[in-house]
């Protein structure tokens, strides 16, 4: 199952960036197309494992599939391949070829600034007062 080391990617990207801004993550957003599609329960599940005992456990992460375009060679139009018609939406003709797949990205995270707590305040660098 490729869900399992997505979701390894995609959350060790979501830490790093959280880190980065001294932040809780809260949601991420991930997109792919046809060719490089995941299942969507099956990453839920890998995203949540891998989740487990960091700052991402409960987070919530959603799934856009794009679709993926076509060029019909007959007319020219471009639109989005239906693999239950398998025709051009212009013309019917079935002289087509795919256009480029939408990769897998991490598209949105969603941030929560951390409040500080008495414990960062003993912390303080008395000289900044």
């Amino acid at each position: 199952m490729h869900e399992s080391a997505v979701a390894q990617s995609v959350l060790e990207s979501i830490l790093a960036e959280a880190e980065k801004h001294n932040a809780r993550p809260k949601s991420a957003r991930i997109s792919c197309g046809q060719f490089n599609a995941l299942n969507d329960e099956a990453m839920q599940v890998a995203f949540e494992a891998a989740a487990m005992d960091t700052p991402c456990q409960g987070m919530k992460l959603a799934i856009d599939h794009k679709p993926l375009r076509t060029l019909c060679k007959s007319c020219g139009q471009s639109f989005d391949y239906d693999i239950y018609s398998g025709v051009c939406t212009g013309c019917g003709g079935e002289n087509i070829v795919f256009e480029a797949d939408a990769p897998l990205l991490l598209e949105e995270i969603e941030l929560e600034q951390d409040t500080p707590n008495e414990s960062d305040a003993a912390k303080k660098d008395p000289r900044q007062e």
